[in-house]
């Protein structure tokens, strides 16, 4: 007949010399004790930790401990729920054997792997930032291309802005008593613009090419 006690007491006294610093027993009966597991350094020195809580069942290692998490650091919600299925999945595969270590472990190996996780999300994120920067660099540089649907944009909207200039400046010289312009000027200003937007259409493709 297993005596379950002496299994659980032996355990115990392995868990406390193995987990000297982390180790914590809460109560006697039932038997229920914690053990925080952190992971090896990330970036910058930074850790993940959790604090794990096991009660021994009458019958363990027969019957599976209860375990939950009490506590932790830098884990999001998806980090824990992991944690409990990984768990939950060791504790059913090793079940009629004397398992918490085994269970610790196995989050011990988690925790390190979320560390490398969060350090090659951030790396990611780094090197996404720097090709952002560097696209707007260009952009910034060499300006937007010419090309003859946003020139003909361009050259609307600024012919509009420069003839309510000279429509502002004709009122205005005609408000000071000035000669108004007539049409034949105005005819010959107009065709001014006309030749000035092809010549300048044309330094436009050359710089383009």
């Amino acid at each position: 007949m297993t005596d379950y006690s002496e299994e659980q007491r032996n355990e115990l006294e392995a868990l406390e010399s193995i987990y000297p610093d982390s180790f914590t027993v809460l109560s006697e009966k039932p038997t229920t004790f914690t053990i925080t597991v952190t992971s090896e350094a990330g970036e910058n020195d930074e850790t993940v930790q959790t604090t794990l809580k096991f009660t021994y069942r009458e019958k363990y290692p027969d019957e599976t401990p209860l375990y939950e998490i009490v506590s932790q650091e830098n884990l999001d919600d998806n980090d824990v729920t992991d944690i409990i299925k990984l768990l939950e999945q060791q504790a059913e595969e090793n079940l009629g054997m004397v398992m918490i270590f085994t269970l610790v472990s196995a989050v011990q190996e988690k925790l390190n792997e979320i560390v490398d996780q969060i350090k090659t999300r951030r790396e990611e994120e780094k090197k996404q930032k720097e090709r952002e920067a560097e696209e707007e660099e260009k952009q910034r540089f060499h300006g937007t291309p010419v090309t003859i649907e946003n020139f003909l944009n361009w050259k609307a909207k600024f012919d509009a802005e420069l003839l309510e200039i000279k429509r502002k400046k004709m009122k205005e010289e005609e408000q000071a008593g000035k000669n108004k312009l007539s049409g034949k000027q105005l005819f010959e200003m107009d065709h001014n613009l006309d030749t000035s937007d092809i010549q300048f259409l044309e330094e436009a493709g050359n710089s383009v090419e």
